[in-house]
């Protein structure tokens, strides 16, 4: 089913009632609105602590899916393990690139060298589709405007990829907001966090940030690509389980 984004009576009513609350009452409503039916997308990389912590407030069962994509930073994977036990999350799911999609389009596992939209297609994209697609109405994710300048006018409720509602709980914090709120609860850094790493993503493609520099500029660092794809508006190629164009 195809949605007109200029008039979305559902995503417009959403917006209206939760453009100005806090990222716990967005989180119970979407709760609400999708009662098993709804899932939180993590990278577990920095300021990943925050919107979980507040999910497991609401709700610890809550499912949060974690992109595997075997090409992550060993402290990631520590801090994944680590983050959801201390929380207390309990359907913490990893999802990793089907094998024929490795085999056949990045044997030697060096795709991110010459393709990187490639590469994120293979271990990021299509692994979430092939969950979020056939189990979810909607999802949560973690993206905050003062990221970047891409994400500058990101709407707290928004119509999404395979026309799926998502919710941006945390759209209208601020950096200060954030680190208020980690003090607060006293909840644990990214490792990699305080040696210049604001954003954190596979080893090959993630560096330090310089400072004053938006939190994302070590991400895909010396090329024009901003977003791995989960937040790109693309069309259905799960049925014919391909890494073609059209991701």
């Amino acid at each position: 089913m195809a949605f007109d984004r200029a008039f979305d009576p559902v995503v417009d009513e959403l917006n209206a009632r939760l453009r100005h609350a806090a990222p716990q009452e967005i989180l119970r409503e979407a709760f609400r609105a999708y009662p098993g039916k709804i899932a939180i997308v993590s990278s577990f990389g920095a300021e990943s602590a925050v919107l979980l912590h507040l999910a497991a407030q609401v709700d610890p069962a809550v499912p949060v899916l974690f992109l595997d994509t075997g090409q992550h930073f060993g402290q990631t994977l520590d801090y994944r393990k680590n983050l959801a036990a201390r929380l207390g999350l309990t359907d913490v799911r990893d999802l990793r690139p089907a094998f024929q999609d490795l085999a056949l389009q990045d044997p030697k596992a060096d795709l991110y060298k010459t393709d990187t939209d490639a590469c994120c297609a293979i271990r990021k994209t299509l692994p979430l589709d092939r969950v979020l697609r056939p189990e979810f109405d909607a999802w949560i994710t973690g993206r905050k405007r003062f990221q970047a300048a891409t994400r500058a006018s990101l709407p707290v409720v928004e119509r999404g990829e395979g026309d799926k509602i998502k919710f941006n709980p945390l759209a209208n914090w601020t950096k200060a907001d954030l680190d208020a709120y980690v003090a607060e609860h006293d909840l644990p850094q990214h490792p990699l966090e305080p040696f210049g790493y604001p954003s954190i993503g596979c080893w090959p493609c993630t560096k330090p940030v310089e400072d004053g520099a938006d939190e994302r500029s070590g991400r895909w660092a010396g090329s024009e690509k901003i977003e791995c794809g989960i937040h790109t508006p693309r069309a259905d190629s799960v049925g014919n389980d391909n890494v073609g164009g059209d991701i």
